[in-house]
């Protein structure tokens, strides 16, 4: 049985949709001009912490969160449709996760190449969320 690697939809993912650096993504936090959100799992917010006003959905449920047909949809999660920048350790599942939104219909949605390590090493604000 042969099957795609993940390396392969990685690099499909990448072809099909828009990566942003991290100082593209501090510029634009900078105008205000994005939503960025965490699709890390809540472990690793955790451990490692997040970058100061990132939303936070959890990858395997990102789709359900933001599809208003959906029983798990979360009416208020995204209250304006600004750019939507995604971001995870380093820049794979977000990569997955934006073509998953673009072929969801969602316009205006990029990655950051080299995820969360690369707006830590940029110097963005890390905050760290409490166990619930």
């Amino acid at each position: 049985m042969s099957i795609k690697s993940s390396e392969t939809l990685v690099e499909e993912a990448k072809r099909s949709i828009e990566t942003l650096n991290s100082e593209e993504v501090k510029q634009l936090i900078e105008k205000k001009e994005i939503t960025l959100i965490d699709v890390r799992d809540i472990r690793e917010l955790w451990k490692e912490g997040t970058i100061e006003n990132s939303k936070h959905i959890p990858r395997g449920m990102l789709e359900f969160w933001l599809d208003p047909q959906s029983s798990y949809y979360k009416k208020n999660k995204i209250q304006d449709m600004k750019k939507i920048v995604l971001f995870c350790a380093l820049g794979l599942r977000s990569a997955l996760a934006t073509k998953s939104l673009v072929e969801m219909g969602f316009k205006n949605v990029a990655h950051v190449d080299g995820g969360f390590d690369a707006l830590k090493n940029s110097g963005m604000n890390v905050i760290h969320k409490e166990k619930k």
